[in-house]
């Protein structure tokens, strides 16, 4: 009988321990998510910050474009009043194809190209959207990461029991695979 007992403790405790280690699991996965998705907004930001520079730079060599600079403002106003990662990487979105009408226009514009503060801005833009890709890349590697600890048995039991779910990967919006049309 004390054998039994003893026997049924040591199960007891090593479910009570595989509980706490899949709970801690689960809440370390959850915020190195979090803790991802927000270099992701870091470096949307830094986009932001670097946008009216380029805008201003450009904006004197160019004032018939003022559709593109409404659109990338327009853009960056949802971006901010965004409360959502959904929503930010909508507005997000938007104002990546805002800036793929600007880039195609100072490709038709030979005195923008020459312009060295229009060249910085323009590098330092492209070395934003290649970080911006790769922590969105991250971003749904942790996701990834969460989410088949969330789904995968035993741990489900757990994730469900403490309130632990699926989360969202970053999708592209609807469209984004279509390179932006600049007409003249």
């Amino acid at each position: 009988m004390k054998k039994l007992f003893i026997g049924i403790a040591v199960v007891v405790v090593l479910i009570l321990l595989y509980g706490f280690a899949t709970y801690n699991s689960l809440v370390t996965l959850n915020i190195a998510a979090d803790t991802q998705w927000k270099q992701v907004e870091t470096d949307y930001q830094r986009r932001f910050d670097l946008i009216p520079n380029l805008v201003e730079s450009v904006k004197g060599i160019m004032k018939q474009e003022q559709a593109v600079f409404t659109a990338i403002a327009d853009a960056r106003t949802k971006y901010a009043g965004a409360t959502t990662p959904d929503q930010k990487a909508a507005a997000a979105t938007q104002v990546e194809g805002a800036l793929g009408r600007l880039l195609v226009i100072t490709e038709n514009y030979p005195q923008l190209k020459s312009s060295d503060t229009v060249q910085t801005l323009m590098s330092q833009l492209e070395g934003t959207e290649n970080r911006i890709s790769i922590e969105r890349m991250r971003f749904n590697t942790s996701v990834q990461a969460y989410n088949l600890k969330v789904m995968k048995i035993p741990s489900s039991i757990i994730a469900a029991m403490t309130g632990f779910h699926e989360r969202a990967y970053f999708n592209a919006t609807a469209g984004a695979e279509n390179a932006p049309q600049v007409k003249f």
